[in-house]
């Protein structure tokens, strides 16, 4: 171990999963009307199931044709421990299971009781647990639906910090599990931390990425004991791995770092996108964690797939960044969580917006567009596009908005002008809604019905229109998990003859025909200018 007192900084290869209950944590595991959902009608019963018959698990998740399914990727030999991760979930989050249960009664009483008429009578047939969380109300289409009090349950006792831990470990090139279906267990190459995400700890520990520390310091600030100070030595380097470019000093930069992420910057400021960035700085094919700038300004997030905001990234984020700038929710909707309710929980600064609201900061502007479509057809507010203006250009960041009414883009247009260059996403065949969503809709939806809803952004008859309405002389595809270092999280496995890449391609010659400079992304690009 080395001298307590000397100078240290974290490694760049250092990795921080953040988990609740063991699972990955994202935001429908951690906000806590769709947290208890998803360990009722998720997790518990995936983990029952993998308890049945653990080789058809296993056996699974190495067939590449089921890559992204619900099976757990634990070895057999460690059954006992799932088993008793599930017996201490049933045991110490019974509350949690009762309050999904509730949910569901809630919303069943509702559909079968509201018919028009007053909704007095029915709050005293309400589950108890539902009691001071919930107000009911009809839509203008007299249809009538439980609304939860966000804040007043993350004040509640449902809202429970001890679900919460981080993994440390340092990436070593394989790929590391499915993040939806298989729980990280401990392990020798783990160092495992029951800390909440707020702790501020947890902060100390990750600026110690651009300004040094002690190991000694962070012992104290994590709450270490002996052991688990001798382990986090493997983090901890005597210099600092930033990249030496990771600033410039005049004009314009944009650097995508893979998948939605872009870092925009000039010398006053630094915009970084749907934050999701590598931390393997050996292979020398990407930007990683290595390459950010010290301090960022805003990141924005466009939606919150667990692919756009992406809680590892951001806790590594945290003290270096002036604000992550979020859409506003719906408030209320099971199906649409507060994303600034769920980043304020672990002491994130955040700035909700809507659509056409600005955002200044030092040299430049954002605004936030609207963003159509790409969530199975759900009540889903809590998503926005971004307009960028910095050193004389105008960037549209699309993410997974999607062309079906290209009217929008003309209306963004009239009100903002030309877009000089506009980042699109095109997964256009995504996964079914029951993949994403099944654990928090309330009522059954039917698997003809789930794949006609998917979670798919734009193909290329709807990213030309886009292109059309934008008047953008530049497009750009980012990569949708192609990136071999996105694996646990995407899932997806892609080849030439993929109808997502096909439509890429179809996209690509249409915009050569009209003269545009177009580019399917992938790893790392940089564009420069003066």
């Amino acid at each position: 171990m080395s001298d307590a007192g000397e100078p240290r900084f974290l490694r760049s290869n250092a990795i921080l999963e953040p988990l609740v209950d063991r699972f990955y944590a994202w935001l429908h595991t951690v906000a806590p009307v769709q947290g208890a959902m998803n360990l009722a009608f998720l997790q518990v019963p995936l983990l029952e199931s993998y308890l049945e018959n653990p080789q058809v698990h296993i056996a699974a998740v190495n067939n590449p044709e089921l890559r992204g399914g619900y099976f757990v990727g634990i070895d057999e030999a460690r059954k006992q421990e799932v088993a008793e991760l599930l017996a201490s979930i049933k045991r110490d989050r019974a509350d949690m299971l009762a309050f999904a249960k509730a949910i569901i009664e809630g919303a069943d009483l509702v559909r079968e009781s509201a018919n028009g008429f007053d909704l007095t009578p029915l709050y005293p047939k309400l589950p108890g647990l539902l009691n001071g969380m919930v107000e009911l109300a009809y839509d203008a289409g007299n249809q009538a639906s439980l609304h939860f009090m966000e804040p007043v349950v993350y004040k509640s006792a449902l809202f429970d910090e001890s679900r919460q831990s981080v993994q440390l470990s340092l990436e070593d090139g394989i790929e590391r599990p499915f993040i939806l279906a298989t729980p990280r267990l401990p392990g020798p190459k783990v160092l495992d931390l029951q800390l909440p995400f707020r702790h501020p700890g947890l902060e100390e520990l990750v600026k110690a990425r651009i300004q040094p520390t002690t190991a000694g310091r962070l012992r104290e600030a994590l709450e270490l004991d002996d052991a688990q100070a001798l382990w986090l030595d493997r983090l901890l380097d005597t210099k600092p791995s930033l990249s030496p470019d990771r600033h410039i000093e005049a004009g314009g930069r944009i650097r995508y770092f893979g998948h939605a992420c872009l870092v925009m910057q000039t010398s006053q400021a630094a915009i970084v996108t749907d934050a999701f960035i590598s931390a393997d700085n050996t292979k020398g094919d990407r930007y990683t964690l290595d390459d950010l700038p010290d301090f960022i300004d805003l990141v924005l997030i466009t939606h919150g797939h667990q692919d756009h905001i992406v809680l590892e990234t951001l806790l590594q984020l945290r003290g270096r960044l002036g604000a992550v700038v979020v859409p506003r929710s719906s408030k209320g909707s099971i199906v649409d969580p507060s994303l600034g309710a769920y980043l304020r929980s672990m002491n994130l600064p955040v700035i909700e917006v809507d659509e056409f609201d600005e955002i200044p900061f030092p040299g430049g502007k954002v605004t936030a567009t609207p963003f159509l479509g790409e969530h199975s057809d759900l009540d889903i507010r809590s998503k926005s596009t971004y307009w960028v203006e910095l050193a004389g250009k105008k960037i549209f960041v699309g993410a997974d908005s999607s062309g079906i009414d290209p009217v929008l883009y003309r209306h963004i247009r009239n009100h903002l002008g030309k877009a000089d260059m506009a980042f699109l996403g095109m997964e256009c065949d995504g996964a079914p809604l029951t993949w994403l969503y099944q654990a928090i809709l309330t009522v059954t939806v039917s698997k003809k019905m789930s794949k006609s809803r998917k979670l798919s952004g734009s193909n290329a008859e709807q990213a030309a229109s886009i292109m059309t309405e934008l008047g953008s002389d530049e497009a750009y595809i980012y990569a949708m998990g192609e990136e071999s270092w996105q694996g646990h999280v995407m899932a997806t496995t892609y080849n030439e003859d993929t109808y997502q890449i096909k439509q890429i391609e179809e996209f690509l010659g249409w915009c050569a025909d009209k003269g545009i400079t177009a580019e399917h992304l992938f790893n790392k690009r940089e564009w420069r200018w003066s």
